[in-house]
């Protein structure tokens, strides 16, 4: 598989660690949102082994997508009827393939087609990549829209590109390997700035401080169906990675306790 080259800015990301923990001391510190994160995986890969070879039901497919925020305002439709039994069917097939890293690709993109390709269908996309990190994040790197979509020219890896970005053209594609390397970066990163524990979750947390980061400079005005009325950009951190879900809903009542306990700020 190619590797692609990354041009990130070494300054950028400094500045985006620095306040991300700066931010998280106001609710529980880094710790507490990794602690978080772990939680929220566990929470819901018990429900999709629990929920036996059909896959979860309406009811509890909702309380999943609660925990994804780009997906859970846009996927009621896909939730009653026959349209839930082909939402259900196409993640079954998705989680149950060969989990092969030439195939990543192939199989977000033939799970993508299960539903029509208009602007409406977007979030298809991030409920495949949410799935597949939550089940496998080492595996799985976060592969939502809002880390990098290469047709929309948007993304984390936009605002950590190094150099003058309104006059680059990032010819960089957003499938699995790029997330992969993106991944590999950050860890790297984090480890030359003392951090050797937890790195894949610390990895997800500054690609959220990042965009959480251009969505508040924004006035909320960006994606505002799904990031409205958040107060400043560890809000949006949080909504990012689907941790105010442990407030709306959460899969397992004791671990939801668990997140409360490790955020008090949910």
């Amino acid at each position: 598989m190619p590797r692609p080259v990354l041009e990130l800015s070494g300054p950028a990301l400094t500045a985006a660690i620095e306040r991300l923990a700066a931010g998280c001391e106001q609710t529980g510190g880094v710790e507490g949102y990794v602690k978080a994160l772990r939680l929220k995986g566990e929470a819901f890969r018990k429900m999709l082994d629990e929920a036996g070879p059909d896959g979860p039901d309406a009811e509890q497919f909702a309380v999943l997508a609660g925990l994804m925020p780009t997906v859970r305002r846009r996927i009621g439709s896909y939730l009653e009827g026959e349209k839930f039994e082909e939402l259900r069917a196409a993640v079954m097939r998705l989680v149950k393939g060969q989990h092969d890293p030439a195939t990543v690709d192939r199989r977000i993109a033939e799970f993508c087609v299960t539903f029509p390709t208009d602007r409406a269908h977007r979030w298809v996309r991030d409920l495949a990549g949410e799935v597949l990190h939550a089940l496998d994040p080492e595996r799985y790197p976060l592969m939502c829209r809002w880390v990098w979509d290469v047709k929309a020219n948007t993304g984390v890896l936009r605002e950590i590109w190094h150099g003058d970005v309104d006059r680059a053209t990032i010819e960089v594609g957003d499938g699995y390997a790029m997330h992969v390397m993106l991944r590999e970066e950050l860890s790297q990163f984090l480890a030359d700035n003392g951090v050797f524990r937890d790195t894949l979750y610390y990895v997800d947390l500054v690609l959220a401080q990042v965009y959480a980061e251009y969505i508040a400079a924004q006035g909320g005005s960006y994606l505002r169906a799904d990031f409205s009325a958040a107060e400043d950009s560890n809000a949006y951190l949080r909504r990012l990675l689907g941790l105010d879900g442990v407030r709306i809903k959460h899969p397992d009542p004791a671990l939801a306790e668990a997140a409360r306990a490790a955020l008090p700020g949910l």
